[in-house]
């Protein structure tokens, strides 16, 4: 971070996207993806390395065990109708048969549906106004990493119970 800031660089993952539809052409059709997207190779060989770091985790760091979490979160997860987690996240939930339930399928779609427009309308992601904007003092990020939190506490306590109780 520090050499992210040294450099005047802003780390996060949300701006990935518009550089990989540049990439892609996309500016031929919309103008918001014209701009020198070679610039911003630095981010995303930064995506490629936390894609594979995750995979080599995965791979060959995991001790197969499930996730440690508390007895009041496996309560809050049955109550839910999930099962505590074998791995790293309820299956339930995360799982390939999530796709195949229709809360499971309107959670991912309306939840991508509102993260690609919040991350738009935020001017950034959760790692950039957290980690990037924070370290910077913007009140905006601030002000964006509240309105995150309280999503998910919405979505937690109201969403969840809705959708899979």
């Amino acid at each position: 971070m520090v050499l992210l800031l040294f450099f005047g660089k802003s780390f996060g993952f949300s701006s990935n996207f518009r550089v990989i539809c540049a990439a892609c052409g996309a500016g031929r059709q919309v103008p918001f993806f014209r701009f020198n997207w070679k610039a911003q190779t630095w981010n995303l060989l930064f995506l490629v390395g936390a894609v594979l770091g995750g995979w080599i985790s995965e791979e060959f760091l995991q001790n197969g065990e499930a996730v440690q979490i508390s007895q009041n979160t496996i309560q809050d997860l049955r109550q839910l109708g999930f099962a505590a987690p074998q791995g790293l996240q309820p299956e339930e939930l995360f799982g390939a048969e999530a796709l195949g339930s229709v809360p499971g399928l309107l959670l991912l779609l309306v939840g991508g549906l509102l993260i690609g427009f919040g991350t738009r309308y935020a001017g950034g992601c959760t790692s950039g106004h957290a980690i990037s904007g924070l370290s910077n003092l913007q009140l905006p990020s601030l002000i964006a990493v509240i309105g995150f939190f309280i999503g998910g506490l919405i979505t937690t306590h109201l969403v969840f119970p809705l959708l899979f109780s």
